[in-house]
């Protein structure tokens, strides 16, 4: 989804977004997209706060029933006297879906095959991204599965010449940045963040529970501030405890365009000065640099990108993995 995209094409898209995951979202953007007044209450938020995942969320927080119909949003939105308006003020999309490690994982074995890793994530939310040693995966394959740790256990279907490692990723030290993070010991902050998760995926519920309580038992570091000023030093710390891997997923998108122009001249500025390796994991088009020439992806699949060359298709939240080259 183009968050800077108008009000309703950005329903209208999300609405296909959640096309494979989420009927009651499907109802609800395309609610949205018909619905004038409804409309216009949305496009008096500011910039980035007119997303449908923050104001859906927004809505379930103070008690929109979800799964339900459209009209019991449409009910609490035009009916608001101030809190749910204030609450999507207030809080911000940051799920950093942790079902993207069994994705991301292979792209981290092929950069660094062996040895210690110090890992760094932008847009990091609470964090929970940065345990990709802490949990179990099974790679599905339409002729066997391969499982590595766990369990709890991170499924995948996978296609294609995928390089599955066949050993958890050795992490000597983690850290990430975000503008806003969250505190992982914070109960309010984490129930905010089982209300991103859509209605209909309990799985992914119980996965973010999961996920924080691993999280919790040795909170990460996450600086707090722009990416684009506080990356190259935080590379040049990490790179004391092992190979660098700065990583993203569904981040870049909430970057204005010339914000992500210097994003993706920096972290290609690090890696072709060999301070680190930079995995991506963004919808096609949010650097068209990356995306030009490569295949276009299936509907409602991220790029992965190793060090500014797509490898990979990949669900949003994880569920596949479809490789494109060989290792």
């Amino acid at each position: 989804m183009e968050p800077y995209a108008g009000v309703r094409d950005q329903y209208l898209r999300f609405a296909d977004e959640a096309l494979e995951d989420s009927p009651t979202f499907v109802e609800w953007a395309n609610g949205v997209a018909d619905d004038a007044d409804v409309l216009t209450w949305i496009d008096a938020l500011p910039g980035l706060k007119k997303q449908p995942n923050l104001v859906f969320a927004a809505a379930r927080w103070h008690g929109v029933p979800a799964p339900g119909p459209y009209a019991g949003l449409r009910r609490a939105l035009l009916a608001d006297d101030g809190p749910i308006r204030a609450t999507i003020l207030a809080r911000s999309t940051q799920t950093n879906e942790v079902g993207r490690l069994a994705t991301l994982v292979p792209a981290f074995g092929l950069a660094v095959p062996s040895g210690p890793v110090a890992l760094i994530e932008v847009g990091a939310s609470a964090g929970l991204n940065l345990y990709p040693d802490r949990w179990g995966y099974a790679w599905t394959r339409p002729t066997d599965v391969s499982e590595l740790g766990g369990p709890p256990y991170l499924g995948c279907r996978v296609t294609g010449p995928a390089p599955l490692p066949t050993a958890l990723p050795e992490v000597a030290w983690r850290a990430g940045i975000d503008l806003h993070p969250l505190d992982v010991t914070d109960a309010d902050a984490m129930a905010w963040l089982e209300t991103l998760v859509w209605p209909e995926q309990d799985e992914r519920r119980e996965r973010l529970a999961q996920a924080v309580a691993v999280a919790r038992a040795e909170p990460p570091r996450i600086v707090a501030g722009d990416l684009l000023e506080e990356l190259p030093a935080l590379v040049g710390e990490a790179a004391a405890y092992g190979s660098v891997i700065v990583f993203h997923s569904a981040v870049a998108a909430y970057l204005p365009v010339p914000a992500r122009e210097r994003m993706h001249a920096m972290l290609t500025e690090l890696v072709d000065a060999d301070r680190c390796h930079w995995i991506s994991n963004e919808a096609p088009g949010i650097f068209p640099p990356i995306s030009d020439g490569a295949p276009a992806p299936s509907p409602r699949r991220f790029e992965l990108a190793l060090d500014g060359r797509v490898v990979a298709h990949t669900h949003g939240h994880g569920h596949d993995l479809r490789w494109l080259t060989s290792s």
